[in-house]
């Protein structure tokens, strides 16, 4: 499958049931519904999705429903992330055999050094396979940042590398990547309320996270950013701002876990370390998410 880096592609949350094992059954409903309300993409094993907490076996179980779930309607770009080379090789391998459309390479965790030491690690990773890779800069959460001029020579020495994630927070990185590279690589929004700036400074696709709950909002939003119709982007952004801003803090995930249950299309289950929001925080969410739904916009 050739991969058309546009749209709204879900950063998908991982489901549990009662005991903590991964819920197989709603992975399967959840990415179906995702791409009959509009999304280009799935990318399991990600950040949101609790990447950190999953075994390399259960990765590779989650990418293998995900893939067996959509077949070729979209494409399937699991996170490839993990705490040595050697085991995002394995990831990377495991997701080509399975019939993965591309990776999403990730810098490792925990351990976060020089560009010597994370320019080898993408390397290795990148060349593993003949998928196409997305660069995933996430600074804030991985310590990592690959800037421009980083980015420019990767893309430059790995043909495999077709395009980049950008989740530094800062929209004006996706001017300075485009002012290196040109259109060498397809440029994407990796913070969900960055969109409508993202766009505006040239990205092509946005892996999002409360899509998860709201899709159509999220394809919508998106639609109106690409088309130039700034009228109908802002309209939908207003209300959508307080929601997408739970995407960028620490808790990000218990916080869009919650949203998809109280929406009836998920459960706020998280793994340890995680724990679900009690108290003010999570009445502070909900409250968020009773005033968006009393103003949920018509589409």
């Amino acid at each position: 499958m050739s991969i058309k880096w546009t749209g709204v592609m879900p950063a998908i949350t991982t489901p549990f049931n009662a005991d903590y094992s991964v819920d197989h059954g709603f992975i399967r409903q959840h990415v179906q519904w995702l791409v009959e309300n509009g999304s280009t993409g799935i990318v399991p094993c990600g950040s949101l999705g609790e990447g950190a907490t999953l075994t390399s076996e259960e990765k590779i179980a989650v990418m293998k429903t995900v893939v067996d779930a959509v077949g070729d309607k979209v494409p399937v770009i699991p996170g490839i992330a993990a705490l040595s080379t050697r085991e995002a090789v394995h990831l990377a391998q495991a997701a080509e055999d399975l019939g993965c459309h591309a990776l999403m390479i990730l810098p490792p965790y925990v351990y976060s050094s020089d560009w010597r030491e994370m320019r080898q690690h993408i390397v290795s990773v990148a060349q593993a396979t003949a998928l196409p890779g997305l660069l995933y800069n996430n600074p804030v959460a991985y310590k990592t940042d690959f800037s421009p001029a980083q980015i420019a020579e990767l893309a430059r020495e790995l043909p495999q590398i077709q395009a980049v994630k950008e989740s530094s927070t800062d929209a004006r990185r996706v001017t300075g990547i485009r002012e290196l590279i040109g259109n060498r690589l397809a440029l994407g929004v990796g913070v969900d309320d960055c969109l409508v700036e993202g766009v505006d400074a040239g990205a092509q696709f946005w892996i999002a996270g409360l899509v998860n709950a709201f899709p159509k909002e999220s394809v919508a939003l998106y639609n109106y950013a690409m088309q130039g119709k700034k009228e109908e982007a802002f309209a939908i952004y207003r209300w959508f701002l307080p929601l997408l801003r739970l995407d960028t803090v620490v808790k990000f995930v218990q916080l869009i876990k919650l949203v998809q249950q109280e929406v009836g299309m998920g459960h706020e289950r998280v793994r340890a370390p995680r724990l679900e929001l009690t108290g003010a925080e999570r009445e502070s969410c909900l409250n968020i998410l009773r005033t968006a739904m009393a103003n949920r916009p018509a589409l």
